[in-house]
């Protein structure tokens, strides 16, 4: 893939200037993207959905782990859902994430792990495996146990508000395609 990056945000999303944003990125609106937040798209284009926020030392990787070309030459899509929560320090590298769903500070999501919807990846919990994880599951602990959660989680609209409001007073925004419609 060429390094020339293709951003496209939408209106109403926020995006820090101090953000790195590599390759073809799509970002849905009122998504928040922290300073510091890392989204890179070397194997293939990223798609961000709306209400998403992704904090400072996010790290968002579609790149190619081996060298070796595709044998099918299909192009690996990441494509995140909405009402997603990344928090401080979490490394997402699989293709497919649902909506609403958390994943908490120093998490870790492997190439072969798909998030489907209202799940919780608790703090610094690796999932690695190859596998779909099933809806409303909570992953917790050192040994990253399983349970499966009686609702999903609130989306964070409060906090994407806010935010909405603050960083633009503190920090210096990429600019999106066009103005919303009031």
């Amino acid at each position: 893939m060429s390094s020339k990056s293709n951003v496209k945000i939408a209106p109403g999303a926020i995006v820090c200037n101090e953000c790195e944003l590599k390759g073809d990125i799509t970002i849905g609106t009122k998504t928040v993207i922290h300073p510091k937040a890392k989204i890179i798209a070397e194997a293939g284009p990223i798609i961000i959905g709306e209400n998403n926020l992704i904090e400072e030392q996010c790290a968002i990787l579609n790149i190619e782990e081996d060298e070796e070309p595709n044998e099918t030459g299909n192009v690996p899509v990441m494509i995140i859902g909405n009402n997603n929560v990344f928090e401080v320090g979490s490394e997402i590298n699989c293709l497919k994430i649902g909506d609403n769903n958390v994943m908490e500070a120093k998490s870790f999501l492997g190439k072969q792990t798909n998030l489907s919807n209202g799940c919780i990846v608790g703090a610094g919990c690796r999932l690695t495996t190859d596998e779909t994880v099933e809806e409303n599951i909570v992953v917790y602990g050192g040994d990253c146990r399983r349970r499966k959660a009686g609702d999903k989680p609130v989306p964070q609209l409060l906090q994407i508000d806010f935010l909405s409001k603050v960083l633009p007073n503190y920090h210096h925004l990429k600019k999106s395609a066009k103005k919303p419609n009031p």
